[in-house]
């Protein structure tokens, strides 16, 4: 059986286990952080949707812990979808792992051969092991799910080269018909603007959130156009708020929003982060 070696481990997330999981911990009650450990409040719902950031846990894992404690709120799932943004230019345009794990320092999560196979006859997504071989955005929420779940949820990781309109439709509309009558997780992968002033940063983000706040995708293309907005997981964004809205999960909230330079104190040129759910009206 195949298994995803972690790419970033050391680098953007600690190597050993027990280190790891403090951090994951310490994420969660920085003052950016929640405030509490999970679990939060079990949902009635049987999807929990977010968009999560992916660069280093000491810059934006208080931001993605908002995320993850939200997903805490869904006792045993029985998938998490993870579509992340492909930084690399490798690989396929829309790809995915088959078969297999994916390993990190805590532990390893199997591939859902099943929701795999669905996709690739769904949307024509390619298997392609070779495009997630580099690839941070995805291996980085892992641990997250892993410290709530441990190896019980089995996991459909996606990557797009590929992150215009037209495939975050044909990909959501997949994701659609795969999720539904299921109990699962899906996460947006992405960071926000990138290396930038403060004030301009904040800026630009603040437009492009409004439009997912009001999950108008054809508007969130726009202002990304228009501003030049450098969220690097864009795809991703839209291809999770289509298939929330799919799902009648209609209602986007903010649920946190930080800088690098909040986390670091260095703000002469910083990366947004923005932590945000999508729940029933």
């Amino acid at each position: 059986m195949p298994v995803r070696k972690p790419a970033v481990s050391g680098q953007f997330y600690p190597s050993d286990p027990a280190e790891l999981s403090t951090l994951i911990d310490e994420c969660y009650t920085h003052r950016l952080g929640p405030g509490r450990l999970p679990p939060a409040p079990a949902t009635d719902a049987d999807i929990v949707a977010a968009i999560s950031p992916h660069a280093g846990y000491v810059y934006s894992g208080p931001v993605a812990a908002h995320s993850y404690y939200h997903v805490s709120s869904l006792r045993s799932p029985d998938l998490a979808v993870v579509v992340a943004p492909n930084h690399y230019g490798l690989g396929s345009g829309v790809s995915t792992y088959d078969e297999g794990e994916w390993e990190t320092p805590l532990g390893r999560m199997r591939v859902d051969e099943e929701a795999a196979a669905e996709l690739v006859e769904l949307a024509g997504v390619s298997v392609d092991p070779g495009a997630h071989r580099l690839e941070h955005s995805l291996e980085v929420q892992l641990p997250f799910l892993q410290k709530l779940y441990g190896d019980s949820v089995p996991l459909l990781p996606i990557s797009l080269l590929f992150q215009d309109l037209d495939t975050a439709e044909t990909v959501a509309s997949a994701l659609s018909r795969i999720l539904s009558g299921r109990k699962a997780i899906l996460i947006a992968s992405s960071d926000l603007t990138h290396y930038e002033p403060p004030p301009a940063a904040k800026e630009k983000d603040e437009a492009l959130l409004g439009e997912v706040l009001k999950m108008d995708v054809p508007g969130f293309y726009s202002v990304l156009e228009r501003l030049n907005v450098t969220a690097c997981g864009y795809g991703a964004i839209a291809t999770v708020m289509l298939t929330a809205r799919s799902l009648g999960l209609t209602r986007p909230e903010l649920l946190e929003y930080a800088t690098s330079g909040d986390t670091s104190g260095d703000n002469v040129q910083v990366v947004g982060y923005g932590a945000l759910r999508f729940v029933s009206s």
